[in-house]
């Protein structure tokens, strides 16, 4: 039997990988719709066999993308922004994508949230994903979505925007200030989480359940940044900043054009543990053994490498 499986936010980072992980493991038993309002943002998973890209605003065409798909993953977020912004994608969003399912009759849904949200937690990050799980628990009890919720640390892999960053900045500079830099982390491998989130799919006895989604290693953020710039042959000397620093360094950050290396509310969520808690299940549980951050990090972060993709970003600014 087909599965045909509906991925907002399929053109991304984690996107890419969950379409590739699809089509690898369920092969011409899967259909995959991927919505964008950007065409050729999705030009890599185009080619992929069984996947089809359609223009759309998923905030806007639910209605007409959901009919003849069997499930949903959302893995539409953002990092930076003003409190409505965040409002307007982690809760408005999941909200409508509820009502629009019980329209549907469309049932099942994966909602990627993160590790550390709480109602009262202190990013507008991680409180706006909590807002949204909470909206999405309501409509399991009112109109029958049938949730799987899957929690992730850091995801790092070839085009995630933190370890290839920690790594660039490395190459740019003699000296790394970090804030947050004892922040704990247990970093995931892109692909691990894709594979994680196809497990849920293909069980029935994921739905109602919430997992934690790590790698085997607990790492501070020092550590990470070293661990990148060692990798990538440019290991710089982190330099930890007060928190009252940090905060400045960040403001300052915060007023330059473009999105932002390190916000406030980014400061704000690495106050939390992004560490597994032990109290859900995790990989294990769905058979996956996690990669372990050093074995993947020279595939793609190695110093030959590194100088040419460096070289490429310096072309795009």
């Amino acid at each position: 039997m087909t599965l045909s499986v509906l991925i907002l936010g399929g053109s991304g980072f984690v996107g890419r990988a969950l379409c590739e992980q699809l089509t690898r493991r369920l092969g011409a038993d899967v259909r995959i719709t991927v919505p964008t309002r950007r065409l050729p943002h999705a030009q890599v998973v185009q080619s992929l066999p069984g996947v089809t890209v359609v223009q759309a605003d998923v905030f806007r065409d639910l209605p007409t993308l959901l009919p003849g798909h069997d499930a949903v993953v959302n893995l539409i977020a953002i990092l930076q922004g003003s409190t409505a912004a965040f409002e307007h994608v982690h809760v408005e969003l999941p909200r409508r994508i509820a009502a629009a399912m019980s329209a549907t009759g469309v049932r099942r849904l994966v909602q990627v949230s993160a590790l550390g949200v709480a109602e009262h937690a202190p990013s507008r990050y991680l409180r706006s994903k909590a807002a949204g799980e909470a909206v999405l628990q309501v409509a399991t009890q009112t109109g029958g979505l049938e949730l799987t919720i899957v929690r992730p640390s850091l995801v790092f892999g070839d085009g995630d925007r933190s370890v290839n960053l920690f790594a660039r900045l490395q190459r740019l500079f003699p000296l790394m200030p970090l804030g947050g830099a004892d922040a704990k982390l247990q970093p995931v491998w892109v692909q691990d989480l894709a594979r994680a989130i196809v497990e849920t799919l293909r069980r029935r006895e994921a739905i109602g359940q919430t997992y934690e989604i790590a790698g085997p290693r607990v790492l501070t953020l020092a550590e990470l940044v070293r661990l990148a710039g060692r990798v990538a042959g440019c290991e710089r000397t982190v330099l930890p900043l007060p928190h009252a620093v940090a905060a400045l360094q960040a403001l300052a950050v915060e007023c330059l054009p473009g999105e932002p290396v390190l916000s406030r509310d980014n400061l704000a969520s690495l106050s939390v543990p992004n560490v597994a808690s032990g109290a859900l299940p995790g990989l294990a549980v769905l058979g996956i053994r996690p990669a372990a951050l050093e074995a993947v990090l020279p595939t793609y972060l190695a110093a030959d490498a590194g100088v040419a993709r460096l070289d490429a970003w310096r072309a795009r600014r």
